[in-house]
């Protein structure tokens, strides 16, 4: 079962509503003890570092988080802020984040592009994945995903990059950590590649 973390940030419904035409079991947890619910976790996020960080620690639910992914190895999917909260902390604020994997949320520089863009990155984009997992089984890397963001996660170790994409620059569109996936993109927003994608979450075998 699929548990979509409700912790007041975040696009949960639509997020539900993917799954519920997939046919596949899903749950909105707010409480702690539900998390033990469900399989894997989706960790959704729209708004600001500080705040929407603010709201996890006061939902209750970050001990038991950190206890489920980094203990018992659960496999979580974090979207958008939801992502970034898995870095240790962001220039977008002043609070740590959960530290899950090494790096610091930056904003993009749009003084050292050649080509001046806007903020924040908004539209499709495409993918560039640095190795084949199952995750990206049968994404459309040239076509993407939809993203709106103004910060990237700038990852301390590569190999924690599952895929980049360009905005100026090359950044980590998406991060991989064992059974810790983050995706700066929107797969709610993505129509067909996006329901791919949650579609392969579901169905990852990470034993």
């Amino acid at each position: 079962m699929i548990g979509i973390v409700d912790y007041g940030s975040g696009n949960i419904q639509a997020i539900a509503n993917i799954y519920k035409q997939l046919n596949i079991a899903y749950t909105v947890i707010s409480n702690p003890k539900e998390l033990k619910m469900a399989d894997r976790l989706i960790l959704p996020g729209v708004g600001v570092f500080d705040e929407t960080m603010r709201q996890l620690n006061f939902s209750g639910l970050k001990n038991e988080l950190d206890d489920l992914v980094l203990n018992k190895k659960k496999p979580i999917l974090g979207i958008c802020v939801g992502m970034q909260l898995m870095a240790n902390s962001s220039e977008e604020g002043k609070l740590p984040g959960l530290g899950w994997i090494e790096g610091k949320v930056k904003k993009f520089d749009i003084e050292s592009f050649l080509h001046k863009p806007y903020l924040p990155h908004m539209g499709w984009n495409s993918l560039k994945p640095t190795v084949k997992h199952p995750i990206l089984y049968d994404i459309d890397f040239k076509q993407g995903f939809y993203f709106i963001h103004s910060y990237y996660f700038d990852n301390q170790d590569k190999n924690n990059t599952l895929s980049f994409s360009h905005y100026g620059g090359e950044f980590s569109s998406a991060v991989i950590n064992e059974n810790i996936f983050g995706m700066q993109f929107h797969p709610e927003k993505s129509h067909l590649n996006g329901v791919k994608l949650l579609k392969n979450f579901a169905k990852l075998d990470l034993c």
